[in-house]
């Protein structure tokens, strides 16, 4: 009886001691809830051998002249330095090129619209009807609304700063309640946008998905993110599982490899090819059982968390060499997989007693590496698949949101005062700022937003976040 108290108490000991020991190298907890004592950055996927800073052979960056400047200034000497006699007409003997790239003095441009009314010799009086869009007495315009929704969204400042950097850019004077009514008209044409992201989203061969929690009108709510290629599309829901996921419309569509992080509700949708399992999160939570194991002595975890950095350094050498995993050293792969696969499995016996609940958390996490392991390591075999789902959490992430466009908005719920998170508010995001003036002046026409690079970005709902 004594010996199981013993026991239960040790376990409990452990288990709190664990919990204690949390931070964002062993946890899926933030590195800005590691506090004061945080531990100094380090990397769990180990040393790559490149040297800090640009690689060798990468071309650089730098501010180059302009082939067709808009305005040449040309210079003439007047006198000569020598005998100081006049140099008007005297031959040229070279010339010195400087360019100045600077932004001119920007002011507002008020245009006024006059719909004039006409008496017909029949009596009617009939009047010109306003352009598209001028739909009030006084407004703001098209440019104004879309650096009005950047400032805010994009940028991060809050409605107030955006309203005073208007002021001081531009010289227009707008209100916090002036900036979310240009959000809201932004959120309103953005529909036909939102659709075709959406769309390649789901038809694309590789996508990544996270959740995360957020607060919004003092409740829990949920960004899912979807993602693939220069598409992000991130889609706000009460609930985190699977009726938030259907919501957002890409994964009950989806056919390729869906990236994730190993949480269960991704795994009931029937209909899609694959599944890729992100490492960064077994790296964290191998690093927490190596945390917890008794201090020099062998540990599992490290064992298994080594074997996944070398697999991985394996694939990038070969994507490195061709693009492909054609060139894989398959026999170091295969000494590291099974490097891998024992760890796994003497953890899994090791802990099978489930003896308190760390012992049990470090069981299911065995056990899940065992059970699905090609899904953890299909990295090695789809060169389309990374190592981890970092581009989803990148996007989800509070350091990593930038709202490009804004669309569905339902209004159950608020947050940085604009109506957000009720039913499946939608938000989403191209990298390569879309042209949001040309979408405010021709809506009918919105398609796949124009000057993308290939790369993903994110959006997010009002100002529950830090810039990025």
């Amino acid at each position: 009886m004594l010996r199981a108290q013993v026991a239960a108490l040790a376990a409990e000991v452990a288990d709190l001691r664990s919990r204690l020991g949390q931070n964002s190298r062993n946890s899926s907890r933030p590195p800005s809830q590691d506090g004061p004592g945080k531990p100094a950055p380090k990397s769990l996927r180990g040393k790559s051998g490149r040297k800090p800073g640009r690689p060798k052979g990468q071309p650089g960056a730098t501010l180059e002249f302009t082939a067709a400047p808009d305005e040449v200034i040309v210079h003439e000497p007047g006198q000569c330095r020598g005998c100081g006699e006049s140099l008007a007409g005297a031959p040229a003997a070279g010339m010195v090129r400087r360019q100045v790239t600077d932004v001119p003095p920007v002011r507002p441009v008020v245009t006024e619209h006059q719909m004039i009314a006409r008496r017909c010799s029949c009596g009617a009086v009939t009047s010109a009807p306003a352009p598209a869009g001028v739909s009030a007495p006084v407004q703001y315009g098209p440019g104004l609304t879309a650096i009005g929704a950047y400032l805010w969204h994009g940028q991060f400042l809050s409605r107030n700063r955006t309203g005073q950097a208007l002021a001081e850019l531009f010289g227009v004077s707008v209100s916090p309640g002036a900036v979310t009514a240009m959000v809201t008209r932004v959120a309103a044409v953005l529909g036909p946008a939102l659709e075709v992201i959406r769309g390649a989203v789901a038809a694309a061969p590789v996508a990544h998905f996270d959740e995360t929690g957020f607060r919004a009108g003092g409740k829990l709510a949920w960004v899912h993110s979807a993602s693939a290629g220069k598409f992000a599309l991130i889609t706000v829901h009460p609930r985190r599982g699977r009726e938030g996921m259907d919501a957002a419309g890409v994964l009950p569509a989806f056919g390729g490899t869906a990236c994730h992080d190993a949480r269960a509700p991704y795994d009931t949708y029937s209909g899609v090819a694959g599944h890729a399992l992100c490492n960064a999160h077994a790296l964290r939570e191998l690093q927490a059982v190596t945390d917890a194991a008794p201090a020099g002595q062998w540990c599992r975890a490290t064992q298994a968390g080594d074997a996944l950095r070398e697999m991985k350094r394996l694939a990038d050498a070969a994507l490195a060499a061709d693009g492909t995993l054609a060139s894989i050293d398959t026999g170091r792969l295969a000494a590291a997989r099974h490097r891998f696969r024992s760890a796994v499995l003497i953890g899994e016996k090791e802990t099978a007693a489930r003896a308190g609940p760390l012992m049990a958390k470090h069981h299911a996490l065995a056990r899940r590496l065992r059970q699905r392991e090609d899904d953890y390591l299909r990295f090695t075999r789809d060169a389309r698949v990374p190592f981890d789902n970092d581009q989803a959490s990148y996007c989800t992430s509070c350091d990593g949101w930038r709202v490009w466009g804004l669309a569905g908005w339902s209004g159950r719920c608020r947050a940085g005062g604009s109506s957000v998170a009720g039913g499946s508010d939608v938000f989403f995001g191209v990298r390569g700022r879309p042209d949001l003036r040309w979408g405010l002046r021709r809506p009918e026409r919105w398609s796949v937003p124009r000057r993308v690079a290939v790369s993903s970005t994110s959006a997010g709902p009002g100002r529950v976040w830090p810039g990025w």
